[in-house]
């Protein structure tokens, strides 16, 4: 049994990675903003890590095995106004954490997003050079060279993920099942490409990529990418909705402040190589998010909120 270290273990990933492995590992999951139930499967312990210096302490008392950094500033409209809290949560708390690790002997898998690159042209590999627009994306493409500084044994995984939450409303495709069970159209870009993971798939591959010793930058995401009107087309046939309630529609046209990257397709080549088999693709991911709500996981997943 590890001893596994999750932060923001009330967001989309940190929790479900917290609740997938608690029964197999001894889980701490921290949060901050977002309480959760007592009796929550796994330990909870609350802390502001934006707080400096709160991180390394964090380490030093829990002294894990594995830290999964998930905690981050993950809304681009937030980070867009307000860029000194990003800088600090998405740049500085994860170079402080990779030292921290580094120097206790703590494996680190620190989470970063595709949205480091500007989306002119894809596929991206680990070896092309970001180009981040937003307030958001230049926080974290600051936070995976403060960790590669501090830690070069650290996993910097890029990724983009959906999956059940615990307000029901945190992932796309949650936006997507929400419009469309009720009868009610939803937007979907036809301008914006991407390659997005079920969120308990990118889980196990996270710790999986800890457990076999890797190390350095990779792209975790699908190995299928498509446009996010045709993902919202996808959700539809998977829960059995009227694909037509779908509506096409272009990013510019969203009123949003925070620019976002069209093209995010990233290759997946690097990983499929070191674990010696391919990604899963779009089928595989939206069957288990479809099965996780007819097994009753969302709603037990919504229930762990205080």
């Amino acid at each position: 049994m590890t001893r596994i270290l999750v932060t923001g273990a009330s967001g989309l990933l940190g929790l479900n990675f917290a609740l997938q492995h608690a029964a197999q590992h001894q889980i701490t999951g921290v949060v901050n903003s977002q309480a959760l139930r007592r009796d929550a499967p796994f330990a909870v312990r609350s802390l502001d890590l934006s707080q400096p210096g709160s991180g390394a302490a964090l380490l030093k008392a829990e002294r894990p095995e594995i830290l999964v950094h998930c905690a981050a500033v993950a809304n681009l409209e937030v980070a867009e106004k307000n860029p000194a809290l990003a800088q600090r949560v998405n740049a500085d708390l994860p170079g402080e954490l990779a030292e921290a690790s580094r120097r206790l002997g703590v494996r680190m898998v620190h989470l970063s997003t595709d949205a480091v690159f500007d989306g002119a042209h894809g596929p991206y590999m680990e070896s092309d050079q970001p180009h981040p627009l937003s307030a958001y994306a230049r926080s974290k493409w600051a936070g995976e060279q403060a960790v590669a500084a501090a830690n070069s044994q650290a996993i910097i995984a890029r990724v983009n993920f959906y999956g059940w939450s615990l307000n029901g409303r945190r992932s796309l495709a949650e936006f997507f099942y929400n419009q469309l069970s009720g009868g009610q159209p939803a937007n979907g870009w036809t301008d914006v490409f991407f390659c997005p993971l079920e969120v308990n798939m990118l889980g196990d591959l996270l710790l999986e990529m800890a457990q076999q010793g890797l190390e350095g930058l990779y792209h975790v995401v699908s190995s299928e990418c498509l446009s996010k009107y045709d993902f919202g087309r996808a959700v539809a046939r998977a829960f059995g909705f009227d694909e037509g309630l779908v509506k096409p529609t272009r990013v510019a046209d969203s009123g949003l402040h925070a620019a976002r990257s069209p093209d995010l397709r990233l290759s997946t080549m690097k990983l499929a190589r070191d674990l010696g088999r391919a990604l899963p693709g779009q089928a595989e991911c939206l069957a288990r998010f479809q099965r996780e709500y007819a097994e009753g996981y969302a709603g037990r997943l919504r229930g762990l909120a205080a």
